[in-house]
């Protein structure tokens, strides 16, 4: 009889610690992993919310206006008075030359020192003597080699003529009418350093592991605030003047800098 009753005890504790364990344990333990998964991913997306907005307080440190504004850039005196790498590569409207190479397109205006003669001796004299100089054999393909050849100077002539561009030595848009040369002005500073940090960010938006470079950067970004800093201690007009020539808002110069 005790015996039959402890059996019955025992069966009826396992059912009940049997219940437990399949009802409020499980969903329990169940709940707990899904608040940890839940935790893991909102602390990943909270940390790539963090890289996203410091990315862009760094991008509006070195560009110098907010993501989504490069209106301001393409449309300053500075974008307008430089020759860029993409525009290097652009078709454009210039003065043809005709060569043995092929037509070779000069700009309106060529930089200081190129006179006529030089124009003569650059774009039809060196292009054939550097076409020449390419073939040194003479097989069954050399008139092909030739003509390859010719076309690669071509091409680098055309090149050539958009680098000695007279806008891409020219400092009269940022400098007094008194002395249009006068290159140690804190705006012409200010806008060629701002042209070397646009090239840099360029490079490392492709080069991201390109240590050294970073560091160039974040001293050309506060090199180019120290002297709009110091044009506005000078003449505050000046300043305010030259900041949407250069394409630039003044909390990218004032506040702080994270490059």
């Amino acid at each position: 009889m005790l015996k039959s009753c402890l059996i019955n005890v025992s069966q009826s504790v396992a059912s009940s610690s049997r219940s437990s364990l399949h009802t409020s344990a499980v969903r329990n333990a169940r709940l707990s992993s899904k608040q940890a998964r839940h935790e893991k991913v909102s602390k990943v997306q909270a940390r790539i919310n963090h890289k996203l907005a410091f990315d862009a307080q760094r991008e509006y440190a070195v560009l110098g206006h907010r993501p989504g504004q490069d209106h301001k850039w393409q449309n300053s005196a500075l974008a307008k008075a430089v020759i860029t790498q993409d525009a290097l590569y652009s078709d454009s409207v210039p003065e043809i030359i005709h060569s043995p190479e092929g037509d070779i397109e000069l700009p309106p205006h060529l930089s200081f020192g190129i006179n006529e003669r030089s124009k003569e001796l650059l774009f039809k004299v060196l292009p054939s003597l550097s076409a020449q100089e390419g073939v040194t054999k003479f097989s069954e393909n050399v008139v092909s080699e030739m003509q390859e050849a010719m076309e690669n100077e071509k091409v680098k002539a055309n090149m050539f003529a958009k680098v000695i561009d007279l806008r891409n030595a020219n400092a009269k848009a940022f400098s007094p009418p008194g002395n249009p040369f006068d290159t140690g002005r804190p705006e012409v500073q200010a806008a060629l350093l701002t042209i070397q940090i646009r090239g840099l960010w360029k490079h490392l938006l492709t080069f991201r592991k390109d240590i050294d470079n970073r560091r160039g950067l974040r001293q050309l970004v506060h090199k180019r605030a120290k002297i709009l800093k110091y044009l506005r201690k000078l003449d505050r007009d000046r300043y305010e003047a030259i900041l949407p020539r250069l394409g630039l808002d003044a909390a990218s110069i004032e506040g702080e800098l994270v490059v």
